[in-house]
């Protein structure tokens, strides 16, 4: 009997490789067509700027050792014609060194990215990310069988994800303890979807009921993923389940997705296992040598997940190998976003010609139904959600936001739904104000059209030029 392999779950890790790819490929892609406006060199968070004070060995990136925008183009977009390798499969046509290092490529390339991606890549998807696309470096190809160990650390992400949001969540906010948390969070979450609206208006009952299959699924049932056959799989499946449930229901970049990936790779798939030689030794050394270090690895996670001070999505090393995660320990009862306006008056007034620019999926039109991006993230609307919050978690990035919105920037305003203005004629002045926004009742939709209702509660930003724009208030 081989010690090292598990040959049952080679359609599981089939699956789990091209599935990864395929986020991968989303994360590459979302990098190549937003980073000018966010990362530039004319970026709001320029990454020239950041690896000029912040060293190598804190951050490690190959923008380090040399950035242009052009540079920064060529790695995002190989990164989306490898992931696109990937899921064509191309690492199983290669010797098992030559796999290993394909998948390694995207995962160095991504790390790069993010390292200096400041407040734009500081969610937990993206070292969730990296995590599991280290260890899928790993997992080998058509010439071995799956490594049991590799599997086993993947199921070790899948509990720290789960189990560790579970527990931030009853230390958190009261009212997941109370079951009453989905009374808020569907009209509140960063990004709604369009069934978000739907969800919310859902029976009190229903998402009571909802709350407590929620600290189940994320509290129980992982401890059930170290358990045998068949009883791993139904614990995967129900997850697998709940992370579908939570697609519809919101807008959450690739989180769900990435742990839909994660809970595939603990299935153990029907299907007779194809003939497989055993791995070579120098493959055995390097992959428990590798789980030695992750191991050694997971103290801080692990001690940061018990403790009363749990703290979400932090990672622990700089290669982020090892990360804890957690979502949503504190939910907010009501909805506050940032409108942000532009007028070609020379002198601006309350009754000046003020028009509003519109974001792609963050509310502002009270008419303009939630679309579905997921798994695609539209970086700058989840930051305003954050800037909606408190205007401390966008003083890095707003003033020179508005100052591209001030010179009609290509590139920022490729960020959003529209522009109010023509590409030759840029405003005069912007302004921000804050409004509380509430989802419309069921006779609301019908009588007005509108999924929202809107209610003015003070100015964010005073109307501002281009010479003045740092003059915040």
């Amino acid at each position: 009997m081989d010690w090292f392999t598990a040959p049952d779950y080679w359609l599981s890790r089939l699956v789990f490789q091209r599935a990864l790819a395929g986020v991968y490929l989303v994360a590459f892609l979302t990098a190549a067509l937003q980073f000018r406006a966010l990362l530039g060199a004319r970026g709001m968070l320029p990454i020239p700027r950041y690896v000029q004070r912040v060293p190598f060995k804190a951050a490690p990136s190959l923008f380090h050792l040399h950035y242009s925008d052009r540079f920064f183009a060529v790695c995002a977009w190989s990164g989306c014609a490898i992931s696109a390798a990937l899921l064509a499969g191309l690492d199983s046509q290669l010797p098992l060194w030559g796999g290993m290092v394909l998948w390694l490529v995207p995962w160095v390339l991504y790390l790069s990215i993010v390292n200096v991606g400041q407040t734009w890549y500081s969610f937990g998807w993206e070292s969730l990310l990296l995590e599991v696309g280290f260890l899928a470096v790993f997992l080998g190809n058509d010439e071995v069988a799956p490594p049991i160990v590799v599997l086993f650390l993947l199921r070790w992400i899948l509990f720290r994800v789960e189990f560790g949001a579970g527990l931030i969540k009853m230390r958190g906010d009261a009212c997941w303890r109370k079951l009453t948390c989905l009374d808020y969070h569907h009209e509140t979450q960063p990004m709604p979807g369009p069934l978000s609206w739907f969800f919310h208006h859902l029976p009190r009952p229903l998402h009571r009921a909802e709350v407590a299959a929620n600290h189940f699924t994320q509290l129980v049932v992982p401890v059930l993923l170290f358990t045998p056959q068949p009883i791993a799989t139904a614990a995967a499946s129900l997850m697998i389940v709940t992370q579908l449930w939570l697609v519809l229901s919101g807008n959450f970049s690739w989180l769900n997705w990435i742990t839909i990936v994660l809970a595939v790779s603990a299935l153990e798939l029907p299907g007779d296992p194809p003939a497989r030689p055993a791995a070579p030794l120098w493959y055995e050394i390097v992959v428990l040598a590798v789980a030695a270090l992750l191991a050694y690895l997971s103290y801080h996670p692990v001690t940061n997940m018990i403790s009363r001070r749990q703290i979400m999505n932090r990672s622990f090393d700089p290669l982020h190998l090892v990360n804890t995660y957690g979502a949503f320990g504190s939910v907010s009862r009501f909805r506050y976003e940032v409108v942000v306006e532009g007028t070609a008056d020379e002198v601006p007034r309350e009754d000046s010609d003020w028009r509003e620019y519109e974001f792609k999926g963050k509310p502002g039109d009270p008419r303009h139904w939630p679309r579905q991006f997921a798994p695609y993230h539209l970086r700058l609307d989840w930051l305003m959600w954050f800037a909606a919050l408190s205007p401390s978690y966008a003083g890095s990035w707003f003033g020179t936001f508005v100052e591209r919105l001030l010179e009609n920037d290509r590139d920022t305003l490729k960020l959003l739904r529209r522009s109010p203005f023509p590409p030759d004629a840029p405003p005069r002045f912007i302004r921000a104000r804050l409004f509380r926004y509430r989802y419309t009742s069921w006779r609301e939709l019908r009588e007005t059209g509108a999924c929202w209702e809107r209610t003015f509660v003070r100015e964010y930003l005073p109307p501002t030029r281009l010479a003045g724009v740092a003059q915040r208030s």
